[in-house]
This record gives C-alpha cells, structure tokens and sequence, in this order.
C-alpha cells in the first residue's frame, strides 16, 4: 500500500518507541504500533508546526489522549528535532526525564496538555479548539491571524470514559469545524477484546452528536493515502470530525491484536521478532537510518516558512490594528490588565451572598479582562457568573464570552484545562461547591500542571439549606485544600470578594473561589490582605481566647467573640479566606496572627474539620460537620449543628476553662 520510503519513515516511530519501553522495561507498545501509520500520515502531511518554536501561537496542536502511548509522542517528537534527544527516549519513564510515563506539560517540549486519564486529552481537545474559535472571532479581520486544526488520537478507554462523552456532545453542538478526532479502533482494551465490555456504534454516537464521521478499515489502517485522504475529506467538512482508524493492536509483533501488547514490554525475543517483520536491524538499538532522520528533520524545518508567512501576515495586520494587537500580545503573553475597573464596596451595601459580590467583581473588570472567557454548568442564574452583555458562545456567534457548558461539570473542568493551554485566555469554571465530585479529574490536572483557571463553586456549605445532604458540601473544603497547587480562597464578605478576584487574577496557577448562596454581613471597613491567607479582624492586644473562621462563619466567630468579649474574656477574631496562603507565611507572621502562647484557639467552619488541628493546636478546639448535613431551612440547621453565637460562645468559654 505504502511506498517503501513511506515504510522506513513509519517504522521509525515504531521501533523507536518499542525499544524505548523495552530499556524502561514498562509502557505500552502496543499503541506505537498499530497507529503509527496514522501519525506518520497528520505530522508528515497536514500538522503545521515549527520544531524549533513549540509555542508560535498560529500552531496547529496535537493532542494524544491515548496518553499510555506516550512513546508514539515522543517519538515524533524525537525525529522531528523538536527539543528531545535520543537519550531522552532512552531515559523513558525514569527519574527525572523528560519521556514520563505519560506526556505532561511543562516537562516535554512540543506536548500540548498532560494527558494520562484517559477522556482527559479529549476534553482538551474540545478546550484548545473552542479557544481557536473564540479568538479567531475576536481577532480576525482581513487578514486573519488566527486559523489552525486541534487534533486528537483518541482510543476506546478515552471514548468509555464519561468525560469525553461530555465533550463530544458539546462540541457538536457548537460546530467545531476544526476539530478533529483519529479514534484508534484497534478493538482491544487492556484486560481483554472491547467486546466483553464496548460494542455500540461509535460512528453513530458521534453522528449523532453532530459530528462528520468516517471510517478507515482494516486494511486501510496503515494506508497512508486513505488516511490522508479522510484528514483532507474532515478538514473540508464545517463539522468537527471523528475518525475510526481500525488499526492492529501491536501490528507486526507475535503479540498483535491481544490485550498483552497494551501494557507491558514485548520482551527481548518479541522485539527481535518484531524488527524481523518489519526487515529492521536487530542491533544497535534505538536505530534510525541516516536518511529517515534527515527526512523527518526536514518535515520539523519545514514548518518555520509556515511560520516566518504567519509573522509577516501579523505585521500586516498589526499595522492595521494597534489596539486589538496590543491586546492580542498582552493576551498571548499572559501579562494581566494593567488596570481593571476594580468595584467598591462599603456598608451601604448592606448582607450580599458571596457568590452576588464576586459576580458584581467579575462584570466590572470584563471589559478591561477580555482575555477572560468561561461559563456554568447551566447554573449561572444561580453561580452568578454570567458576563453580562458580551455574548454567548455558540455556533456563528464565537466571539461571546459565556460558554454554556451544560450539565457536563466534569468535561467543562477538561475543557478549561485546554483553553488556558491554548494561550490567550483565562478561563473560568462555575458550579455548586458539592459537584467538584464530578470534575475533581479536572482540578487535579489543573493543579498539576498549575494551569490558570478559575474554579467557581457556590452553594458552600450546609447553610444552603432546603436542597438537603446530596448538595451540601461537606468534604469539599478537605479535599481542595490537600490538592498540591491549588489555592482556595473562602471569602467571608464583598470586600473578601474582591480581594479574592484580585489574587485569582494576578495568580499563575489554579484558584477555587468558594462562596455563599445565603446573604453575609459586610463586616466593616478595612485593609483585606487576602495575599498573606489570614489577618486579624478583631480584638487588640493580647488575646486570652482566639477565634478562627473561614466564609459565613467568620461573621459567626465575630458576634461570638461580642459575646465573649462581654464576659471579660479578651477575645480575637481571625479571617483566615486561604489555608495554604497562610501556610506559606513566614514563622513571624504567622505567630503575629496566631500568638504560640494562647492555647485557648476554636475555628469555626461550616464543613469538615479535617485541617484545623493545625491551626487551633493540641488543647483547641474545630467546630465544624464531621457528618452529612439535613433538609430544613438554613437558621434551622444552625441551630440543630451549633452554629450559633451562643453554642460558639459556650464551647470556647469552656476551653478557655480547661486549659
């Protein structure tokens, strides 16, 4: 089918990446195998990109979200000459290496986003093609500046698995014409043949989800001119388009099509097995003839001239608008707006829920924030997170900024991950606190690649009352708070509102703003230092007893602490909006706030106690729900739970007793 040049440039990858998990001793070859012809197929042929500059920003990008495949990436991106060496492949899946098991961001040059749980790399996908759409409409006049392909390589774990359904159906929906989507249909999982567990029709699901479908058989699989001929049918097509590549699961080794080449080494003998039906030398390893590694470095050459056409078309269209290009640079860049149109607040706007006054920052800094994109999982009446006048993102309509993610709270969290890994945008995410459960895969990608997105989550505690136990957070606070890079923030009022945007803005990584569905009190006229995770809001001078709060309980510990105060006890109130901000605190301000010698501590937090121990110390004392909430109205569950003044009063009045 191939010609005989076409082989030895196929066969490259593969036996790059079977030599490469057979040194590690652990991978999955079986994946390099089979869609290796495919790879070969879009790099060589209809991928635009620059070896020597993985971060032009008119690339198209590439997604392998069969991430266990890794060595397929690494390899392309080896022979390409795009920033990895051919110890780096010989180091894969080692200490410190830049070949991971699975790609990562941030650790291999020329990998789009980190993918590894399989869906991930889909919804990504989706993100980096939605953030095409959006700032071509922004941005393009004549000429256009932005106009690339998303493409992914998907297999069947990626389509089982819930969050790519998700993503699908929302990118029918929206069009994405310049999404594209290899599926490797090698009908093989990792325990056993699909059939034990995937046998619907995946050309009509995704048919149904509004996508433009194809088929490549068997025989076709390794065909490159009907691979690129069905790259080039899926590029003419507005739709996005998905397409079943029925490949052979380890092609060419004594273990083709059996789950024992999907994830471990072929071993020595069916490597030495492998090379001899592809007519590969056995020795050295790790071998690629002179010619097909001076012809895949001309394909990496290749796409600076795309790129050197791009930049003088950028410097027409520069010219033509200083404005938008400044706009667009500083976008491109990261650089936050110099100067948002920060709103105020004061006592004349009397007890506002958090989730109201966050939403009053967000609208009043968008016009300054364009670069600011996002949406709710159909809850924006509720999360108040509507951009108000900019627009809806749907199909025609790209340059609007609230995307409706729809009930999909796990895919809108992937998605997020691929806008801000696109470049350009910031992108915000919103739903009920008590839903992180469903995009919890997300926010942990997010936090590890440190990525900037802003996860909204409303309805924070058991105060939003009526709705009952299944929507009443309990262990979310717990949760976000163990994540390593994530900075959560739980506002006790407007001005904590806004100081908490403040920082979400300027951040360069992950930020979950937690707040209220029920009105808090503004808690006075004051300096916020939200940056340093907790500050004194009231008592002066030495405090006998120390009172610690987080959100609408911090006005609890305030009318405690009055309390408190009336009975001589000298009493100091801490909002403390951010743990870890706090955490991060030197020694000495951390003492200033919490003085070592008052042991006579008490937090108060709607939630999980899980994490205060440290902060009230051995002889103090977490009021919090170390058990699921009820349905009653909120003033009910207070009073049922102790989360009264009184009941708070009473519990620090016998500490103070007892230590």
């Amino acid at each position: 089918m191939n010609s005989p040049d076409d082989e030895q440039r196929i066969n490259a990858i593969r036996m790059l990446s079977i030599d490469a998990v057979e040194k590690a001793n652990s991978g999955h070859p079986g994946l390099p195998l089979g869609a290796a012809a495919m790879a070969y197929t879009l790099w060589s042929r209809h991928l635009r990109f620059n070896a020597a500059d993985t971060h032009w920003a008119n690339r198209d990008r590439f997604v392998l979200s069969a991430g266990h495949g890794s060595m397929l990436l690494y390899s392309l991106i080896y022979l390409t000459g795009m920033g990895l060496s051919l110890d780096d492949l010989k180091n894969f899946r080692q200490l410190g290496s830049k070949t991971p098991g699975h790609p990562e961001l941030h650790v291999t040059p020329g990998v789009e986003v980190t993918t590894g749980p399989l869906g991930q790399g889909f919804a990504n996908a989706v993100g980096l093609a939605i953030a095409e759409a959006h700032l071509g409409a922004v941005y393009n006049r004549e000429p256009s500046i932005v106009d690339h392909h998303t493409y992914c390589i998907a297999s069947d774990g990626d389509l089982m698995e819930g969050v790519a359904s998700e993503a699908a159906s929302l990118a029918g929906h929206l069009k994405l014409g310049k999404l594209i989507v290899l599926y490797d249909d090698n009908q093989v999982s990792l325990a056993a043949s699909t059939d034990v567990t995937f046998t619907e029709d995946r050309i009509g699901r995704f048919a149904a989800y509004g996508w433009h479908t194809q088929q490549v058989d068997r025989d076709n699989g390794n065909d490159v001119a009907a691979l690129d001929g069905a790259l080039g049918a899926a590029k003419a097509d507005p739709r996005p388009s998905f397409i079943a590549v029925r490949t052979t699961l380890g092609y060419g080794s004594p273990r083709a099509n059996t789950f024992a080449a999907h994830g471990e080494p072929l071993g020595p003998d069916n490597v030495k097995k492998t090379k001899e039906f592809f007519g590969w030398p056995l020795e050295p390893d790790f071998y690629v003839p002179d010619d097909v590694l001076a012809w895949w470095r001309d394909v990496g050459r290749k796409g600076a001239a795309l790129e050197d056409e791009w930049k003088k078309t950028y410097a027409v269209w520069k010219t033509a608008n200083p404005p938008l290009a400044a706009q667009f640079e500083r976008t491109q860049s990261g650089a936050p707006p110099a100067k948002p149109n920060w709103p105020s607040f004061n006592k004349d706007n009397g007890a506002v829920a958090t989730r109201e006054s966050a939403g009053t920052v967000m609208n009043a800094i968008a016009a300054d924030f364009p670069e600011l994109v996002g949406g709710s999982a159909d809850l924006d009446p509720s999360t108040k997170t509507y951009l108000k006048g900019l627009g809806d993102f749907q199909p025609g309509q790209y340059a609007g900024r609230n995307i409706h993610f729809g009930v999909r709270e796990h895919a809108m969290g992937g998605i997020a991950n691929g806008l801000t890994a696109h470049g350009g945008i910031v992108p915000f995410t919103a739903t009920f606190f008590n839903f992180l459960d469903y995009m919890k895969p997300s926010v942990r990608l997010a936090a590890l690649n440190k990525s900037k997105v802003i996860f909204v989550f409303t309805h924070d505690s058991v105060f939003l009352g009526e709705d009952g136990p299944t929507h009443q957070p309990i262990e979310q606070l717990a949760t976000l708070r163990a994540t390593p890079n994530m900075t959560t923030i739980r506002p006790a009022d407007a001005l904590e509102a806004l100081a908490a945007w403040k920082f979400a803005v300027a951040h360069d990584g992950p930020t979950a703003l937690v707040l209220t569905r029920q009105k808090v009190p503004f808690l006075g006229e004051r300096d916020v230092p939200l940056a340093r995770g907790a500050y004194v809001l009231s008592g002066d001078g030495e405090p006998d007893m120390i009172l610690i709060a987080t959100g609408s309980e911090v006005s609890l510990a305030f009318d405690a602490g009055v309390i408190l105060q009336a009975q001589g006890i000298k009493t100091r109130v801490v909002s403390m909006p951010s743990m870890e901000l706090f955490a991060a605190q030197n020694e000495a301000y951390r003492d200033s706030i919490l003085p070592p010698a008052v042991r006579a501590r008490v937090s108060i937090e709607a939630g999980a106690t899980f994490g205060w121990q440290r902060w009230v110390g051995e002889h103090g004392i977490p009021i919090g729900l170390d058990r699921y909430g009820t349905s009653a109205p909120a003033a009910a569950i207070a009073k049922a739970f102790g989360f009264t003044p009184q009941d708070v009063a009473a519990t620090a009045s016998r500490l103070l007793a007892s230590v």
